[in-house]
């Protein structure tokens, strides 16, 4: 698994968009377990701490020791530093794993084995992630240009998954129909740009070029948003879900 997150682990926290709450009353609808949950690749722990609220344990598991030391705390989660494709849970253990923005940095083959050795029978596995950001018709033609023709070739290949909605990762459990869902935040023009630049294709450009591609962008956006003005943005979410069996 690829860590391009570490370096950056504090702006990560602060500026990538949280999870609607519509997602976590679906994942308790569907789970009629709530003792044990996995949250894997958990980053700052944005679902975690979430589905703490539902589930008697959740242990979130990261390869990056900085995304752990930033991650918010309950009584009821337990981080550790460890991969997805081994880890040292029990067999037969979770009720519910979820993997949020994450699974495409995966080994699908090893990570799917240990979900089927540490899961119990006809537990939920939850694979989410949002999409490009959509603020308006200008706004998003500005960041789509510099998605495709400025920092188009920094992004990683697994960068594709996400734009296919992860409809072409491996899958295989028995799928549970999901329901659309988008994320919608109110943010100012500090944070949309605090969050253009955690990009990993962002931070691959500055170390090739010694700039960032980011600054460049500013003038641009700013006819279309003010330095103090709060926009709507959205994030369309999408979900692989299914039954362990």
């Amino acid at each position: 698994m690829k860590d391009n997150f570490s370096a950056h682990a504090n702006a990560y926290a602060k500026y990538r968009p949280t999870y609607p709450d519509a997602l976590f009353d679906f994942i308790n609808s569907i789970c009629k377990n709530k003792n044990n949950a996995w949250d894997c690749g958990t980053g700052n722990g944005q679902i975690a701490i979430e589905i703490s609220k539902q589930f008697e344990h959740v242990y979130a598991t990261d390869i990056s020791v900085e995304q752990i030391k930033n991650a918010q705390q309950a009584n009821n989660i337990t981080y550790s530093i460890q991969a997805s494709e081994s880890t040292n849970f029990n067999h037969n253990f979770f009720d519910l794993i979820i993997v949020a923005q994450a699974v495409h940095w995966f080994d699908f083959d090893k990570f799917y084995a240990e979900v089927r050795r540490t899961s119990k029978d006809n537990a939920i596995i939850c694979l989410v992630g949002y999409n490009r950001v959509k603020v308006s018709t200008e706004i998003d033609a500005i960041i789509s240009e510099f998605y495709h023709h400025i920092i188009g070739k920094y992004w990683d290949e697994e960068r594709k998954y996400i734009d296919e909605n992860y409809t072409n990762i491996p899958f295989p459990f028995k799928e549970i129909e999901v329901p659309e869902l988008k994320n919608i935040l109110d943010w100012n023009f500090e944070h949309f740009i605090g969050y253009l630049n955690t990009w990993s294709s962002v931070k691959h450009f500055i170390r090739a070029n010694k700039f960032n591609p980011v600054d460049m962008l500013k003038e641009e956006l700013n006819q279309y948003w003010k330095e103090n003005e709060i926009k709507q943005v959205q994030f369309p979410i999408f979900m692989r879900v299914g039954y362990v069996v």
